[in-house]
Formats: C-alpha cells, structure tokens, sequence
C-alpha cells in the first residue's frame, strides 16, 4: 500500500518540475503588445439595454425610477421616516410587488434578458 502511493507521489514530483521550466520562445515570434482598455458601452445596442433612472418626489416620498427600453420595471421608494423599499415587476405586466431591504426566504433571484426576437 505504501509503495504505490510513494510511486504516485514521485510521479507527481516529476511532472510538477517538467511544467516549472520556461519554455522557449519559438523563431521568429515576438511578444505580444499589451491589450488596448475596453470600450464604453457607444453601441446603440448597449444604450437601449443600459437601465435609464429617473428620480422624482411622491409627495414626501423619494422615488427612483428604472426603465430598459422605456419600460418601467422597478421602483425603489425612500419614505421620509422608514426605511426604503423596493417595487419590482418580475412578470412584465404591470403589477409590483413589494420586496423590503431584508434578505427572506424567497428573495427575487437577477433576471436578465438573454436573446430577444
């Protein structure tokens, strides 16, 4: 039993210093130039899916709107005294349901659209 796993740990040695060895650059290659940064989201495309906020006063209460696409799909309300909740749409037809800044059972997993046609 013990002279396997001697064997096995051996072989791993071997193998671990075989991969520690720089290689050497093949002929006529050079070193790639670094990457230039990612661009801003400037596509038409990035814009209409970026989340549009708009904030407005509900008499006391301050609401911040989100809208994709020009649809509205959450609303997050700060009253003047107590705490802030959220008004979610998760099935698109126009009903909100209330989710408060807890963390409960049933919390409300990201929802992002994939492919549209």
């Amino acid at each position: 039993m013990r002279f396997p796993l001697a064997v096995m740990l051996l072989a791993a040695t071997f193998a671990a210093q075989a991969q520690s060895q720089p290689r050497p650059t093949p002929p006529g290659s050079r070193p790639l130039d670094e990457p230039p940064p990612m661009p801003a989201a400037t596509t038409p495309r990035d814009l209409a899916i970026a989340p549009a906020t708009a904030t407005r006063m509900d008499g006391e209460d301050e609401v911040t709107e989100y809208r994709v696409k020009g649809k509205l799909y959450m609303m997050k309300v700060k009253p003047k005294n107590g705490p802030g909740y959220t008004l979610m749409d998760n099935k698109g037809d126009g009903t909100f349901t209330r989710q408060d800044h807890t963390l409960t059972p049933n919390t409300s997993v990201p929802q992002w659209v994939l492919l549209e046609f």
